[in-house]
């Protein structure tokens, strides 16, 4: 196809792209998008010499693209070809940039960086936690079981025990502090 024609296709693709807006011209964007990412990923492998960097310039080329195209916010259709590229040299030098820059804060602070020490395990005492389970009053451990054991929603624990959603947040949340401070030892046995 000579550069002429591909050049109104492109055009034409871009209008239809632009006029159908946040409703999506799905076909115009497919066809837009066939034609540019083989020349965007070339434009990619060209300065960033990484092939997964190409692939990744590509797809947020033709997505900030296909965004501004939905939003009507390119002036000049006619230019497409120039939009679609400052955009990717733009996305080109600010990868660059934001690499240049962790690269200097990693040489200036690698020092002060220290491997994590071994990580504090905690331990869990899963009698502690039965026993004070038994403690709680009936309804309070059944709502509290009924929450985290069965991953039941307050409105679908409400209907099911007789009680308003609200009810039900109130007893788990005081049924949750009853059940740490008898993990915790801070009482001897919950009320």
């Amino acid at each position: 196809m000579p550069q002429r024609a591909e050049a109104t296709d492109e055009i034409a693709l871009t209008q239809r792209i632009m006029r159908a807006g946040p409703k999506r011209d799905v076909a115009a964007e497919e066809q837009f998008c066939r034609r540019f990412a083989p020349r965007i990923r070339m434009f990619g492998l060209k300065r960033l010499r990484d092939d997964a960097a190409a692939a990744d310039l590509v797809q947020d080329v033709l997505l900030l693209v296909l965004d501004k195209l939905r939003a009507g916010e390119v002036r000049e259709p006619d230019q497409i070809c120039g939009f679609v590229f400052g955009t990717a040299r733009q996305l080109v030098i600010d990868s660059r940039r934001t690499s240049g820059r962790r690269t200097r804060l990693l040489d200036t602070f690698v020092a002060d960086l220290e491997p994590a020490g071994e990580s504090v395990s905690h331990t869990f005492d899963t009698d502690r936690l039965r026993h004070c389970l038994q403690l709680l009053a009936e309804r309070e451990r059944a709502v509290l079981v009924m929450t985290f054991y069965d991953d039941c929603p307050a409105d679908e624990l409400g209907t099911r025990l007789g009680l308003s959603a609200g009810n039900v947040r109130v007893i788990r949340h005081r049924g949750i502090e009853r059940l740490r401070d008898c993990v915790q030892g801070r009482r001897k046995e919950p009320t």
